[in-house]
């Protein structure tokens, strides 16, 4: 019997924050039955978890949108593990994950009580292209937006903590829940950046705990919108780092990002940057979770 969770990840209330589905035990299972499941569940990812295939990590974890494997994912991630520590009654500890993406080391469980904690440290940052003004242009036109929405600080830039994003800082929290994109110019924009997801924020977020509020869209993978984004996260705390967009004393920072509320699914992610003596930032998020439902998976 295979078991399967849908997990709200960064939330401890159910059916907010992000919903991840989670296959445990999916060895046997076909790359056409992962997506599958995945296209019937219809979040913007499932978890598929598979033993080790090599002594230098603990598990393998496979992502699949409805309609493509994606190489990694921070809320299924938190999903995955939130499940396997429910399912198995874990205790607190570390281990090795293996992705698409590589090795994620390390993934913690984190026990208090009943409630269950998942970090992780993500992937090397990655800092791509900065969009030149036209295609700044265009893509505030796909997103519904226009030039004076855009914040005056720091570009319009790719980044990748495994996974890569396009962030964007606009001036309001107004702006960002305002926005009505287009998929189609998205999708094309895509194709020519070589990016697919659109990860936009802002630090007006009119809430002093809360130091960014975003949306995130990515519909060249199938995904419209989606609530709260690890991996979207990710590489936002390295570009205010490396940026100078807010204070890091000694290249640290820690904050809190609000994903989520434009679709009535508010969800937090913990972001901690430590930068090392070269220069490169490290990347860690952090998230709750909770089980929306456990079921018998009859493929």
């Amino acid at each position: 019997m295979r078991v399967l969770y849908q997990v709200d990840a960064f939330t401890r209330t159910a059916f907010a924050g992000n919903p991840a589905g989670v296959v445990l035990a999916a060895e046997g299972l076909t790359d056409a039955q992962m997506l599958a499941v995945a296209r019937e569940l219809n979040n913007s990812e499932t978890a598929f978890v598979l033993p080790p295939d090599g002594a230098d990590h603990d598990v393998r974890v496979r992502f699949f949108t409805p309609t493509t494997e994606v190489p990694t994912c921070g809320h299924a991630t938190v999903g995955a593990h939130f499940a396997r520590a429910v399912e198995y009654a874990l205790p607190s500890g570390f281990l090795v994950q293996k992705t698409g993406g590589g090795l994620l080391q390390p993934v913690e469980i984190h026990r208090d009580g009943d409630r269950v904690r998942i970090g992780m440290r993500q992937g090397a940052a990655v800092f791509g292209p900065e969009f030149d003004g036209g295609q700044v242009d265009r893509l505030l036109r796909a997103l519904g937006a226009g030039p004076r929405d855009l914040a005056d600080d720091g570009p319009v830039q790719v980044v990748s903590t495994g996974h890569s994003k396009v962030l964007v800082q606009l001036r309001d929290r107004g702006v960002v829940d305002g926005l009505r994109p287009d998929p189609v110019a998205l999708t094309a924009l895509s194709r020519e950046v070589g990016s697919n997801g659109y990860f936009v924020f802002t630090r007006a977020t009119g809430e002093e705990h809360l130091l960014t509020w975003s949306r995130m869209f990515a519909p060249a993978i199938g995904i419209v919108e989606d609530p709260v984004t690890g991996n979207g996260h990710g590489p936002l705390g390295a570009y205010l780092v490396r940026h100078g967009i807010v204070p890091a004393p000694g290249g640290r920072l820690r904050f809190t990002g609000r994903q989520g509320s434009a679709m009535g699914r508010p969800g937090d992610v913990h972001v901690r940057v430590e930068t090392r003596s070269d220069g490169e930032p490290l990347v860690s998020i952090s998230g709750d979770a909770v089980t929306a439902f456990r079921a018998e998976l009859r493929a």
